[in-house]
């Protein structure tokens, strides 16, 4: 596993930087898992995600630039066209977000999403994190098998949208 480097900041204090992640693979009947983002198809991802409920009309940039800035798990069939996606949004240290995971239609059924998940949370980067959060519609029964729950203290947790009066968000 990749560590960070120290370095010494301008006022002294040691810094780490964060070094590259390795690509990890993971193979299942034919199906592979990768975070190789060099094989990802940003058009069959974007063609997704522009008509999921959670990101309709997505534009294709905002979609690179999620990916450029993310840990990705491609999900592959096996003639090695994209059969899925999901990323996760981290620091590497306490909290990682796992956004947009789908599989596509013509794969479903097949066990995938479960394994994808499980691709996804046994990642290097993932582990030791004191919370994965992650926000769903109708996949409850899915993230539940993985010890998901609602927030302990959903009064505790807030958040900024771009459609609220906050000067601080702005759309692309």
């Amino acid at each position: 596993m990749l560590r960070p480097r120290p370095r010494v900041s301008r006022r002294g204090a040691s810094v780490r930087t964060v070094t590259p992640l390795a690509i990890v693979q993971h193979d299942r009947a034919g199906y592979v898992v990768s975070t190789d983002a060099a094989r990802l198809d940003v058009d069959a991802i974007h063609g997704f995600l522009r008509g999921a409920y959670w990101s309709p009309g997505v534009p294709r940039g905002v979609v690179e630039r999620s990916i450029a800035n993310s840990v990705c798990f491609g999900l592959y069939d096996p003639s090695d066209e994209q059969a899925g996606f999901a990323r996760a949004v981290t620091d590497r240290a306490v909290f990682a977000y796992l956004a947009d995971l789908f599989v596509l239609p013509a794969h479903r059924g097949r066990g995938l999403g479960v394994w994808l998940v499980e691709c996804v949370l046994a990642h290097p980067a993932l582990q030791g994190l004191r919370r994965i959060n992650l926000a769903t519609a109708d996949a409850h029964g899915l993230y539940e098998r993985f010890g998901f729950r609602s927030p302990a203290h959903p009064e505790r947790e807030l958040e900024l949208r771009p459609d609220s009066q906050s000067v601080h968000l702005r759309r692309d």
